[in-house]
């Protein structure tokens, strides 16, 4: 039987999509590529904008123009937030929400005539994903207790939970086995891990920092109220853990900070970025890289607080990239029925703006690191006779292509 997939959305979605794989793969099924025709497919969804929901919808028209007579499968936020109306659509035979997610390779293993079984018990999905040599995504926690304004992924994904750090200990030893060096840490709130078992973050990273065959690890977001003392002194004591955080922000003006209820001021935020680089950057030494979220035109975003905004990361943070996102008016949430909604075209304005100053602050970033030695892991993707691979600090670095490299970390001259 040939199944498809397909995902949208963050890195946890993508570990989810593997885990699916690979036990309908084990199961006998036989993987094929998104533009040819199967028997089954299934479709990991996203809802953060109304763009995502739309490409989402999309990509089940297109499954079932492309093979009539298959079975369409749907999980992932949309599924969760609009099961109904997804049912609706024709081929879908049967929508997941974020409770069934354990249940998905087994029903689908027994709708192809593949065996019974396979379920996952338990509210938290274990997951890791295995389509690349090098680096793995491996899902730490789930879910968010936060209800921020404008939001929809605590109701997409539930409450905050996570499994218990001997549990991850084990996936981490199993994505060692293959050969894999590095793993993102993963999760909707990765921070908040430990929620649901009484553990915390850093015991989980002093854990994982002990499994062999892992030499990198790096935290793909936390909240910035979060990232305590205690975990950046430990990361900057000599581990595992690169020198390399992604943190939202979502806003540089405390007035709407407030408004959308996050969980800190500028004054926190800029708090944690000076203790990464006064306990991991070094006179001569090589920068801590930072991507930081951003939402442009949240309601009630006047062009003054804006400047504020994009005064804060041009003068005060300085990171080394911005992933920036329109406010995307989600039904459901408070932020939604706020009046003051601010039009598509200053907000598409502005992105533009954020989008040309990360640009600007990536190059001085590469530029203050070049001549620099640093490790560097590297990837198996071949273009025009050339590989490339990242820095600790996540620089991208090419050289010609040499395949007993793959998958090794050597020194290089950035």
């Amino acid at each position: 039987m040939k199944i498809a997939f397909t995902t949208l959305g963050c890195k946890l979605n993508f570990a989810e999509t593997s885990t699916y794989r690979r036990a309908l793969l084990e199961a006998g099924a036989e993987a094929v590529g998104w533009n040819i025709p199967a028997d089954a497919y299934l479709i990991n969804t996203c809802a953060v904008t109304e763009h995502a929901e739309k490409k989402s919808r999309n990509l089940i028209q297109r499954a079932h123009r492309l093979a009539p007579e298959a079975a369409i499968y749907v999980t992932g936020c949309y599924a969760e937030l609009r099961g109904g109306e997804i049912g609706l659509l024709p081929g879908v035979r049967r929508v997941f929400g974020a409770g069934e997610k354990g249940r998905i390779a087994g029903v689908i293993r027994e709708d192809l005539g593949l065996g019974s079984g396979g379920d996952i018990p338990g509210d938290t999905l274990p997951a890791w994903s295995s389509g690349e040599r090098t680096r793995s995504f491996l899902k730490v926690q789930d879910g968010c207790d936060n209800f921020c304004a404008y939001c929809t992924v605590p109701f997409a994904r539930g409450r905050s939970r996570n499994l218990p750090v001997c549990a991850l200990v084990q996936q981490a030893a199993g994505i060692a086995s293959r050969g894999i060096r590095e793993v993102v840490l993963t999760g909707v709130n990765t921070g908040d891990f430990g929620r649901s078992t009484g553990e915390n973050f850093l015991s989980l990273l002093q854990a994982l920092d002990k499994v062999e065959g892992i030499d990198r690890y790096r935290i793909s977001s936390i909240e910035p109220n979060l990232l305590t003392d205690e975990i950046i002194d430990w990361i900057a004591s000599g581990t595992k853990v690169l020198p390399h955080f992604h943190i939202p922000l979502q806003s540089g003006s405390d007035t709407l900070l407030r408004r959308v209820g996050r969980r800190y001021d500028t004054a926190l935020f800029a708090s944690r970025i000076d203790k990464v680089r006064s306990a991991m950057e070094h006179p001569g030494g090589r920068k801590v890289f930072f991507g930081i979220d951003v939402i442009v035109g949240l309601p009630g975003e006047t062009e003054e607080l804006f400047e504020e905004t994009y005064r804060f990361l041009a003068e005060r943070i300085r990171p080394a990239f911005l992933h920036v996102f329109p406010y995307s008016r989600r039904p459901g949430t408070r932020a939604a029925l706020w009046p003051d909604q601010v039009q598509d075209r200053v907000k598409t304005e502005r992105v533009a703006r954020l989008e040309a100053l990360s640009d600007k602050l990536h190059a001085e970033f590469v530029a203050a690191n070049k001549g620099l030695r640093a490790p560097v892991l590297w990837e198996s993707t071949v273009r025009d006779g050339m590989m490339s691979g990242f820095t600790d600090n996540y620089i991208k670095v090419t050289r010609p292509y040499d395949r007993t490299l793959v998958g090794t970390i050597t020194e290089e001259t950035i």
